[in-house]
């Protein structure tokens, strides 16, 4: 093959554009399947830049494909578009423009490095070998489905991928460090939505009554025992009761309530666990009480698992672009994201990019926080980071 190139060197020509690209996109946020400008400007770059162009998946999703000569192998890298319904305190000259919309979770970063990595490929389109890649832009990360449904409209298949990369600028990280770790990295996200009714009241007589707000009280504690009494101590999971609202006066006793919470886990044994006690649980505490109670569970996206391999690749790929002493395996979080789809239809690694520089200020605040911000120095080392992790793939993993 011919010699790989310097992948540094060839972000860093990029820089102007992916920092241009960033704020722009930063500018005009858009909530999740409405990502209509956004998926615009992915689709005429990836046009002008030469690739073969599919727009409208799943509403607002793009993908960017060069072929793979025959027998060549194909590779998946996944970039996320949604904004989040957060309004913008940042003081900086291209904050948001759109009252309650912001980048606040540095997907205007993700975007502009997924532009950056098909100019750096498509410049270096002889690194690829025989093989090819396919750029999935995808909408509605952020709660929405968006993974799930691109695979529903058949974002993974004609041509099917052979490994599914992707990457999140991670604020809490220094910028020029990466994590890239095997197995769960983020965990499984499901919700539930409880509705109880009982029989309303006079305060005074509470004899006459099934007090709702007694046996929500009775299950927010009864919950909240679950993990610690039914999941092994060493295998890390989470309930979180969110909300509670019951109730219109001091002397009435609540006719009904409502209770809302989180379940996190990283393992699909201890997930399907928690669910199933969670059922248990609220219609015996209802019915211990007299009362009735509906649940309604939802399971948003299943935890995000790194293949060995994979993340074997990736590893030595982020060494050779930041140095093996600013990569570890130390991070992972009871987060979610749904880029766990793309990892269970076609095995890859989804690894983190510090974006952290506090002497600049930037970083300093978490994601999904209105003054959250990244380093823009991350930009290039993403695109370097995926092209080199890439371009090592598609030439049978050879350094």
């Amino acid at each position: 093959m011919a010699s790989r190139p310097d992948f540094r060197y060839v972000a860093h020509t990029l820089v102007e554009q992916l920092i241009t690209d960033r704020r722009d996109l930063h500018q005009h946020p858009e909530l999740g399947f409405e990502e209509f400008r956004t998926a615009k400007i992915v689709a005429d770059r990836l046009r002008e830049l030469g690739y073969e162009v599919t727009e409208g998946l799943a509403t607002t999703g793009v993908l960017g494909v060069i072929p793979a000569q025959p027998g060549g192998k194909l590779a998946m890298l996944r970039f996320d578009m949604d904004a989040l319904p957060i309004h913008e305190q940042n003081d900086v000259d291209y904050r948001s423009t759109i009252d309650g919309k912001m980048h606040a979770c540095g997907h205007d970063g993700h975007v502009a490095i997924g532009l950056g990595v098909a100019a750096a490929l498509m410049q270096n389109r002889e690194a690829l070998g025989t093989g090819g890649i396919k750029l999935l832009f995808q909408p509605a990360e952020e709660g929405g489905g968006g993974a799930q449904k691109m695979v529903e409209a058949g974002a993974m298949e004609n041509p099917r991928p052979d490994i599914s990369l992707g990457l999140h600028i991670w604020a809490p990280m220094p910028l020029g460090t990466a994590n890239v770790r095997s197995g769960p990295i983020m965990a499984s996200a499901d919700t539930f939505n409880v509705e109880i009714t009982g029989k309303g009241g006079h305060g005074a007589q509470p004899e006459t009554t099934v007090d709702s707000v007694l046996v929500a009280s009775h299950l927010v504690v009864a919950l909240h025992s679950i993990v610690s009494r039914n999941i092994h101590p060493e295998q890390p999971a989470v309930l979180s009761v969110g909300s509670v609202q019951a109730g219109t006066a001091h002397n009435i006793i609540a006719h009904s309530a409502t209770l809302t919470g989180t379940i996190r886990s990283y393992d699909p044994e201890a997930r399907e666990r928690l669910k199933q006690r969670v059922h248990e649980v609220v219609q015996g505490v209802a019915a211990t009480f007299g009362a009735t109670a509906v649940l309604k569970y939802d399971e948003m996206c299943p935890a995000t698992i790194c293949d060995p391999a994979a993340t074997a690749l990736v590893r030595g790929a982020a060494e050779a672009i930041l140095g093996a002493e600013n990569v570890d395996d130390s991070i992972r979080t009871m987060g979610s994201e749904d880029m766990s789809v793309l990892l269970n239809e076609v095995p890859g690694c989804y690894f983190f990019l510090g974006g952290q520089t506090l002497e600049r200020e930037l970083g300093a605040h978490p994601h999904h926080h209105p003054a959250f911000s990244f380093d823009e120095g991350v930009l290039p080392l993403g695109v370097a980071i995926l092209c080199e992790a890439t371009t090592r793939y598609l030439n049978g993993g050879n350094e």
